[in-house]
């Protein structure tokens, strides 16, 4: 097998990665989907790729990192939630992965609320702040799906110009 043709297989697998990684949480999305994009543009040598269009894909993996943060924490916030909660909400989608789906989505919710019981909050108001945590995080996969999708159709568009 020619070697150009294995790392663009190898990219094409970074980046697939990296758009289950926006899912799940123990893999970098964004910045697998570009290390792929990457790898695919070193090896067709920069021509279809440039520069610029490297540039853009970094400062939108940027982004991605700051919008994981940010709504996650925005979530939380709104809700009051405590320090214990978000630990626990992290903690929750961490253990969440080994359930499937339902633990992606229910994870979160989960560690939120025994970390908002743990800070001795009543079971109301600790489901109120793992319901708002739990969005946080949802709105965050939602963002970085969005730019993962940009991302590769900005490569497309660059790729084929």
């Amino acid at each position: 097998m020619d070697a150009q043709v294995l790392y663009y297989v190898l990219a094409a697998i970074l980046v697939v990665a990296g758009i289950v990684g926006t899912i799940l949480p123990a893999l970098p999305g964004l910045p697998l989907v570009f290390a792929g994009m990457l790898l695919a543009a070193w090896a067709g040598g920069f021509e279809q790729i440039g520069v610029a269009t490297l540039a853009v894909l970094g400062v939108l993996t940027l982004l991605s990192l700051l919008i994981d943060f940010w709504a996650t924490a925005l979530g939380a916030k709104r809700v009051g939630a405590s320090g214990k909660a978000i630990v626990g909400a992290i903690i929750g989608t961490f253990v969440g992965v080994f359930f499937g789906p339902v633990g992606l989505f229910a994870g979160p919710f989960l560690g939120a609320l025994a970390g908002e019981l743990l800070h001795g909050r009543d079971v109301g108001q600790a489901a109120r702040v793992g319901f708002g945590t739990w969005l946080g995080i949802v709105f965050a996969i939602v963002l970085k799906l969005a730019l993962a999708f940009a991302m590769l159709g900005l490569f497309a568009f660059a790729w084929f110009l």
